[in-house]
């Protein structure tokens, strides 16, 4: 039994800057979110070679390639860093719970989730061999590690949406959070390559299918599912703060460049960058907010009729459109349209009691 009598300052300084640590919540700050923005980008990356070897060499047939050892090592990199820095900080006093900064708790989750899908993915393809085309990103080892995955590169949004002080930041304080969501969309395109414009440019020429229909329903379907995904992204943040000049440029430029690669689809990069671009403008136009409501259902519309608008654009320049004027123009409005919609689900109509003040007796 020790006698607290006998403690010196020292001690009794230790033991309340322990039991101080042990009450708070371990910070991380702009420069940790972009040490895991910039490893959940060798990850993501990692998993877009892969999709490229599988396109290129559809022979592959063992698990144990070059291209998974830069997706598995951009894991474990990522992995240490969040396992290093939960252990130093709770070494330090900090309970486990609050050990790692906020936001990156479900990170390290994703790192348990994304490990138990990597094993389980090994035996899968040792079990029943390498899959092909849709069946390997409907396979449920893959699906799992894209969960985990999805939670893994997430932290440094998380961290930022959970700074009070931060609704109107600058560029390089806000750029992990948009890096990592444009790697979040990324991840969605990459699971849905098969529904993809940006793919599978179904309107082009060289694509021309019969019966017509068919390509046409898939091309106007793949339109409307990748609009969803990325405005959905766009408006989140949009919901969240006032983004500075040259976030959706980042976004759009980061996750499309990303998309195409797989496929070699180089030639709608310039577009979609500088589509980002016109929607950074006309953020800064219109100053979109759930209080200017009619703002934002403009800017939810403009942006996607501005990318495929710069999309169809593109295929007329390099390989001509064989879908007709009223099917490619169509497109682009209902692209509009899938914005303008989800912008409802964002921010709803004020109902009447919210129109009227309220009655005082």
């Amino acid at each position: 039994m020790i006698n607290r009598n006998l403690l010196t300052p020292a001690h009794a300084d230790h033991r309340g800057t322990a039991r101080q640590l042990a009450a708070k919540q371990a910070t991380g700050g702009v420069r940790y979110d972009g040490v895991a923005a910039a490893l959940g980008s060798w990850l993501v990356g990692g998993l877009y070679l892969d999709g490229w070897a599988h396109h290129r060499f559809p022979e592959l047939e063992t698990f144990f390639t070059p291209w998974h050892g830069v997706l598995y090592s951009g894991f474990f990199a990522l992995a240490a860093v969040l396992v290093s820095t939960l252990l130093r900080n709770h070494a330090r006093g900090y309970a486990w719970g609050r050990a790692l900064p906020l936001g990156y708790a479900a990170s390290l989750w994703g790192v348990i989730l994304f490990f138990a899908g990597g094993v389980a993915d090994m035996i899968w393809h040792l079990l029943l061999g390498i899959e092909v085309g849709i069946e390997a990103l409907l396979s449920p080892t893959h699906l799992l590690l894209a969960v985990g995955g999805a939670l893994l590169i997430t932290g440094p949004l998380r961290a930022a949406w959970h700074r009070s002080s931060q609704t109107s930041p600058r560029f390089w304080t806000l750029a992990p959070a948009v890096l990592t969501l444009a790697l979040l969309v990324a991840l969605f395109t990459f699971f849905t390559e098969y529904i993809n414009p940006f793919f599978l440019p179904l309107a082009g020429v060289a694509r021309q299918t019969e019966p017509a229909t068919n390509g046409q329903a898939l091309g106007i379907a793949s339109i409307l599912v990748q609009t969803a995904l990325l405005m959905g992204s766009v408006l989140l943040a949009m919901r969240r703060w006032t983004l500075p000049l040259g976030s959706l440029t980042l976004l759009f430029g980061v996750s499309i460049t990303l998309g195409v690669f797989p496929h070699g689809e180089y030639r709608f990069i310039p577009g979609a960058v500088l589509a980002g671009f016109i929607a950074d403008v006309l953020l800064r136009g219109a100053r979109p907010s759930p209080e200017r409501a009619s703002s934002l259902r403009f800017v939810a519309f403009s942006i996607p009729v501005v990318l495929y608008g710069l999309y169809f654009l593109t295929l007329a320049i390099t390989e001509g459109i064989w879908w007709t004027a009223p099917l490619w123009t169509g497109a682009i409005v209902l692209a509009g349209v899938t914005g303008l919609l989800l912008s409802y689900v964002l921010v709803a109509p004020r109902t009447p009691e919210q129109e009227e003040p309220a009655v005082r007796h």
